[in-house]
């Protein structure tokens, strides 16, 4: 059974009529990303997140416009403020990131965007949760691409964030019924009961952190950030010995991580040309 002439001619104007919106559509939604740039470099944020809003309202598959989105909300969100808006800038942006990848499981720009903002919802207050969560996505982004240097430098800052805040909050609790004298420095070893369960929940932590800074250095040579934090983790190491030996040891790789960090800064002041 054939259709008549007439029939299938009004069945092509009318998707003729339909590209040429979408055509509009995707051009509407082009203008109002690059004017959501400008405002989001003008530093106006709310005026980009509308016109990225409409730009992803126009043209759903414009990766650029939710990933703009994202940023915006991220950008706006201060860590520990504890306005409901400011909450709600972080819960939005990690949406908007989850939401390309549902689209785009492999887009690093998304992971990478949604391990920052959970790092920093994790931070203050302090949220175990969301710090694992964090670290769970620069994993992914190890996966996907191993020879980038970033991920492996935020696994290891985020398991120093964990052992950090774990050996704190274990000399706080020790010195609130210790006498006078025996209170515990932040300098000083940990007491050897306490010493034991550090190491049993966090002794794993502090070796992957080790390990993930190192890759990060191999990768990057003069990245100074990477040995600071190294620096850190051997001092949580220091805290999990039991000789004195090892502990000054692990001390002693710290005190030259120091040496070093200061040294390449140096050398990168020196490189900077004056002002």
């Amino acid at each position: 059974m054939q259709r008549k002439p007439h029939v299938i001619f009004v069945v092509a104007v009318i998707a003729a009529a339909v590209a040429a919106g979408a055509g509009c559509d995707k051009l509407r939604a082009r203008d109002k990303l690059n004017k959501g740039v400008q405002a989001y470099k003008n530093g106006q944020f709310d005026l980009a997140v509308e016109d990225f809003k409409a730009a992803k309202q126009y043209d759903p598959d414009l990766t650029n416009a939710q990933l703009y989105l994202a940023t915006a909300y991220a950008s706006q969100y201060v860590p520990g403020a504890p306005s409901q808006e400011n909450i709600n800038n972080g819960e939005q942006a990690v949406t908007e990131f989850k939401e390309i990848l549902q689209k785009d499981p492999d887009n690093l720009s998304a992971i990478d965007g949604i391990g920052s903002i959970l790092y920093n919802m994790g931070s203050t207050p302090y949220d175990e949760k969301k710090i694992l969560e964090s670290k769970s996505y620069h994993e992914k982004h190890i996966s996907l691409k191993p020879d980038d240097p970033e991920p492996y430098y935020w696994v290891g800052v985020i398991d120093w964030a964990l052992a950090y805040r774990a050996n704190r909050d274990l000399r706080e609790q020790f010195n609130k019924t210790a006498k006078p004298k025996k209170q515990v420095k932040e300098s000083d070893p940990l007491p050897s009961q306490l010493a034991k369960g550090f190491v049993d929940k966090y002794g794993d932590t502090v070796n992957d952190g080790i390990t993930q800074l190192q890759k990060a250095i191999s990768l990057k040579p003069d990245y100074d950030d990477a040995m600071a934090y190294l620096n850190l983790l051997y001092r949580q190491k220091a805290d999990m010995e039991t000789s004195a030996d090892a502990r000054n040891s692990d001390l002693d790789q710290a005190d030259k991580l120091v040496d070093q960090v200061k040294a390449i800064k140096q050398k990168k002041a020196n490189l900077t040309p004056n002002s």
